[in-house]
C-alpha cells in the first residue's frame, strides 16, 4: 500500500493558467499605455485585468495586482497625457 503526499496545493486547471497569462498581458499593457495613448491602450488593459479577475477570481494575486496595477497606470497615462499636452485618445 502506498499513500500518495501532495505538495498541499489544489490543482490549478486550463483557466486559471490563462488568467494568469491574460493579468500578465494586461500589465504589460498598462505600462504600454503610459507612452502611448492612454485613453485606448489602458482602457483595454484594465478590461482584460477585469477579465481576468473574472476568470480566476480575486482570491489570487496576480489578477487582483493586475486589476489594481492597470487602474493606476490608466490614472497616471492620463495625467502624464493631460499635463504634456499629448492626445489622450
Amino acid at each position: 500500500m502506498s499513500v500518495q503526499e501532495g505538495n498541499g496545493r489544489p490543482a490549478e486547471g486550463v483557466s486559471s493558467q490563462i488568467a494568469g497569462f491574460l493579468a500578465t498581458f494586461a500589465m504589460f499593457a498598462a505600462l504600454a499605455g503610459l507612452v502611448y495613448y492612454p485613453g485606448r491602450v489602458d482602457t483595454a488593459a484594465v478590461l482584460v485585468a477585469l477579465i481576468a479577475a473574472g476568470i480566476q477570481g480575486f482570491q489570487r494575486g496576480i489578477t487582483t495586482f493586475a486589476v489594481a496595477f492597470a487602474g493606476l497606470c490608466w490614472f497616471a497615462g492620463m495625467v502624464i497625457a493631460i499635463s504634456l499636452e499629448r492626445p489622450v485618445f
